[in-house]
């Protein structure tokens, strides 16, 4: 299938947004009124999804309703991104009810994280078009500067006009977080801490970039909505939340999969928050664990998880990753 590279965003364009799990507009509303106000005030307008202010438990409506609000700003002319609000864990149900077509004759930037990764996948393995794995409404623009404006100024080197010209080489933000706080009552900035990337391996590899949320990964394994992983690819894997006995199993599904043994190399983004279980071990120590001595290189605690600020990444293209200056490269479509 022919890779598709959706039209970069201009200042003015509408950016639909849509609630594809959790229902984050309603029971967050302040950070969501805070985060539509600061993409406005970039000049962007804003559409909001059918499902905005609505909560059906532990979701934002029926399947059905997700999937018709989800299909209403593909078909729509206007809407040139379709960004999510938050994920959740269950956007793997509208898969089967997307209108892939409409996508094909009309592509527009596709963007989101965690649980949207089986809508950015099952995107990607269905019509070719490249997806972003990148900020979503209230989860990322939500947060409050210094990081919220991190975060934008990656998304808009990826996707604005005049800016997402490839190739790009990522840059490593300086300081990360992964601190909690109460969302409807945050006065101010989360506290920071220097960043440093980890390399195993030297080198460089080019590959397709294909990935993202591991948990949300095992919700479309086996289907038509999961591209399969060839050689050389470079595998994104991020999460959050989770515990060491969790992630464990994780990677060893990948392992009894044959996946470490296709791809070229592995991107493993920040894990928010991880439970080692009293172990002192981090994810990496843990990956290395099930997969032994790599054959492919891994560069860990890379930015591009629930953690801020979040780098965007395009699933789907070429990139290249280098180890020896632990940089990531998106590379022009051939």
């Amino acid at each position: 299938m022919a890779l598709v590279l959706p039209p970069l965003l201009k200042r003015g364009d509408t950016i639909g947004f849509f609630s594809p799990s959790s229902a984050a507009t309603a029971w967050a509303p302040q950070r969501f009124a805070r985060a539509k106000a600061f993409l406005e005030g970039q000049g962007f307008r804003l559409k909001a999804g059918s499902l905005t202010g609505q909560q059906d438990h532990w979701r934002s409506g029926s399947i059905a309703a997700r999937a018709q609000e989800l299909n209403t700003l593909i078909r729509d002319p206007e809407v040139r991104c379709i960004m999510s609000v938050i994920g959740g864990s269950n956007s793997n149900s509208l898969l089967p009810y997307l209108d892939f077509e409409a996508l094909k004759r009309d592509p527009k930037i596709i963007v989101g994280y965690s649980d949207v990764t089986a809508l950015l996948l099952g995107i990607y393995a269905q019509t070719g078009l490249v997806t972003f794995y990148g900020p979503a409404l209230v989860a990322s623009f939500g947060e409050l500067p210094p990081l919220v404006d991190e975060t934008l100024a990656s998304f808009l080197q990826i996707v604005l006009a005049g800016e997402g010209a490839l190739p790009h080489l990522l840059p490593t933000p300086a300081q990360w977080t992964d601190e909690r706080l109460d969302w409807e009552n945050q006065t101010r900035a989360k506290g920071s801490q220097p960043n440093r990337l980890i390399s195993v391996g030297t080198g460089r590899v080019v590959g397709r970039l294909i990935g993202g949320n591991l948990n949300t990964m095992a919700g479309i394994w086996g289907s038509p909505y999961m591209p399969a992983i060839e050689r050389g690819d470079i595998l994104l894997l991020e999460d959050s939340l989770k515990s060491a006995e969790t992630l464990e199993r994780s990677f060893a599904h990948l392992k009894l999969c044959g996946v470490f043994e296709q791809i070229g190399g592995l991107i493993l983004g920040k894990h928010e928050l991880f439970n080692d279980q009293g172990s002192g071990k981090r994810p990496l120590d843990i990956l290395l664990e099930v997969v032994g001595e790599p054959i492919f290189p891994i560069l860990a605690e890379f930015d591009c998880a629930h953690t801020h600020p979040m780098l965007t990444l395009p699933i789907g293209i070429e990139v290249s990753l280098d180890l020896d200056s632990q940089h990531l490269t998106l590379l022009a479509p051939q």
